[in-house]
């Protein structure tokens, strides 16, 4: 699916980052403080700034980061509903270009992406209490 670049995915973002995701961002010379908020679960967030995403530019349209974007958008706009499992995002204004076997495929993913973000949280939530 091609990004239309209108910024829907990145207003007010609640992405999850995996701990790839952070070395990755860092490698590129970002400080962790910079894109990174811990919730009290232990679930590292994407930080926002001025509404955005804080690798949005808002003025160009696009992503700073777009090569080195986290996983989980890399898989918008597919997204986790607690209520019915992965489904995408009615926010995406390119949401119905998604035919259901690439839903299909790309839901695996994001299926172990959850897995392994949430086994990360888990892992933080018991070193921090110890």
């Amino acid at each position: 699916m091609q990004c239309l670049r209108c910024g829907a995915c990145c207003k007010e973002t609640e992405m999850l980052l995996a701990n790839s995701d952070i070395k990755r961002l860092e490698k590129k010379g970002y400080s962790k403080t910079f894109f990174v908020q811990f919730d009290s679960e232990g679930y590292a967030k994407l930080r926002n700034h001025r509404g955005y995403c804080v690798f949005y530019d808002n003025g160009k349209k696009r992503c700073r980061v777009y090569r080195e974007r986290p996983l989980g958008c890399r898989l918008y706009p597919l997204i986790y509903f607690e209520e019915k499992g992965i489904d995408v995002d009615t926010l995406c204004p390119a949401r119905n270009k998604w035919s259901k076997e690439q839903i299909a495929k790309k839901g695996k993913k994001a299926i172990k992406l959850i897995e392994k973000i949430d086994n990360e949280a888990k892992q933080r939530r018991t070193t921090t209490f110890l």
